[in-house]
């Protein structure tokens, strides 16, 4: 496999080589995405590895990781999110549930799921994944990684409609990232609305 950035999430070329090459790093920039800007979240796999002294992420090493000390690694400034002690926590939960699972390996949750269906269940299995981020993430591996279970569309919902800009998975630049997060707000302000009664 060549090593094409087919994930530019982060908007740092770096960062985006490794999410595009490292499932496990794709997956903790998925589970490190929110409540802090999108690229700050798939950027967080990159600074994880360096401060770990790697060019990738390693589900048993951070399993085994003390808890306390891979929360410092993760608080160091700049952190690599804006709660670093609880992220640190679902970061080495998730990892612990592939070493348990998948023998540590990430792309096993998705290289032999027969449907779409199949792939979303396993992905909301994993921890810190509800449905909507389990949907996305089951998007973004159909969209930008070329994993295309029968019926995956179906699966992802709204997130797997093609030509649209909903999320991270229909992100390829910083064009479609700025209208991801227009849809977003628009999104946001629908829902104020319904709430307030205009």
């Amino acid at each position: 496999m060549d090593n094409e950035i087919t994930i530019r999430l982060a908007q740092q070329p770096e960062a985006d080589a490794l999410l595009s090459r490292s499932p496990l790093a794709a997956l903790v920039g998925m589970l490190l995405d929110q409540q802090v800007p999108m690229e700050w979240a798939f950027s967080g796999p990159w600074t994880i590895a360096q401060r770990l002294g790697s060019d990738d992420l390693d589900a048993h090493e951070i399993a085994a990781y003390d808890p306390e000390a891979f929360a410092a690694l993760l608080s160091e400034k700049p952190a690599v999110h804006r709660y670093p002690g609880s992220m640190a926590k679902r970061v080495q939960q998730l990892c612990a549930y592939l070493v348990e699972h998948y023998e540590g390996d990430a792309a096993a949750v998705w290289a032999d799921a027969g449907t779409g269906a199949e792939l979303l269940k396993r992905l909301k299995a994993l921890p810190g994944f509800g449905e909507q981020k389990a949907q996305i993430f089951l998007a973004l591996l159909g969209k930008r990684l070329g994993v295309r279970p029968k019926g995956w569309r179906e699966a992802a919902g709204g997130y797997g409609q093609a030509n649209v800009y909903r999320s991270a998975a229909d992100i390829t630049g910083p064009e479609s990232l700025a209208k991801v997060r227009a849809h977003k707000q628009e999104m946001k302000a629908a829902a104020r609305a319904a709430r307030g009664g205009e």
